[in-house]
């Protein structure tokens, strides 16, 4: 077997382990300068790791079994874990918007098999879990960590901004005329990782993708073209999901007369 063929590159348990103790040395290196990350570090490579493994092992058994109901019963699981991942990860924000988070997950998602899975990758069938699984995956890592910024940024950007919404209000302003300038900052600041990915991709950077398929020996010139699909229908699909997760949440820090309901009345 030549060095490009399929599989060629396995990573072994001795490989883990010494991944595990670089990321040590690494949390050692924090600990003697005292910069507090160590063990956040330490946890985070235990968690992701046992979580890789676990959904390694999960994917297996779906693909083996080629089910459409497990392909789709699995989507569901993970959209339930992004929900919670983010509200988890979005600071001061109210609980009552948690119906409008799995809205916004959902519709992307379904957004993502309609037209990447469906339209553009046409797999056969056309519910392959190696396709539809990995492709949600993907897609809700970015989403989630875009829409909890956004939502983090527009209450804060809205309390601070008070006493101007209260004016503007009172010249007979709309809640939403009087939100937008904190709905287009906050959209913007959630964007800034996903487009400058987009931007530095092929050039500064080979992402995960691409670089996974060359290493286990696909050609560079299709897994180039596979990843600027994936980077470029996620850069898409999460501005949509945080213009919609916006326009879902605004209202919240408005009562039925509009007036401004602050932070601590939502």
């Amino acid at each position: 077997m030549n060095g490009t063929s399929a599989g060629s590159y396995p990573i072994d348990v001795w490989g883990l382990i010494i991944t595990i103790v670089l990321v040590a040395v690494a949390a050692g290196l924090s600990y003697a300068m005292r910069l507090g990350v160590h063990r956040q570090m330490l946890w985070a490579t235990i968690r992701s790791l046992i979580q890789l493994l676990a959904m390694g092992y999960i994917l297996k058994f779906v693909i083996e079994q080629n089910n459409p109901w497990l392909v789709f019963a699995l989507i569901a699981v993970m959209i339930l874990a992004a929900v919670q991942i983010t509200m988890s990860r979005a600071a001061n924000i109210p609980r009552s918007v948690m119906p409008s988070v799995l809205l916004t997950l959902t519709a992307s998602v379904i957004l993502q098999v309609c037209v990447v899975t469906e339209m553009i990758v046409r797999p056969h069938p056309w519910y392959a879990p190696t396709v539809l699984a990995t492709l949600s995956g993907m897609l809700l890592g970015n989403v989630v960590s875009a829409i909890a910024v956004a939502m983090s940024r527009f209450f804060s950007d809205m309390d601070a901004r008070r006493y101007e919404i209260e004016m503007m209000l009172s010249l007979g302003a709309t809640p939403f005329e009087a939100a937008k300038p904190s709905i287009i900052s906050s959209v913007k600041l959630g964007m800034i990782p996903t487009i400058s990915q987009l931007a530095s991709s092929g050039i500064v950077l080979i992402p995960g993708m691409m670089a996974g398929q060359v290493i286990a020996g696909a050609d560079p010139l299709t897994a180039a073209k596979y990843q600027f699909v994936v980077l470029a229908v996620i850069s898409a699909l999460t501005l949509m999901a945080d213009s919609l997760i916006m326009i879902l949440i605004y209202k919240t820090s408005f009562t039925a007369l509009h007036q401004y309901r602050p932070s601590n009345e939502r």
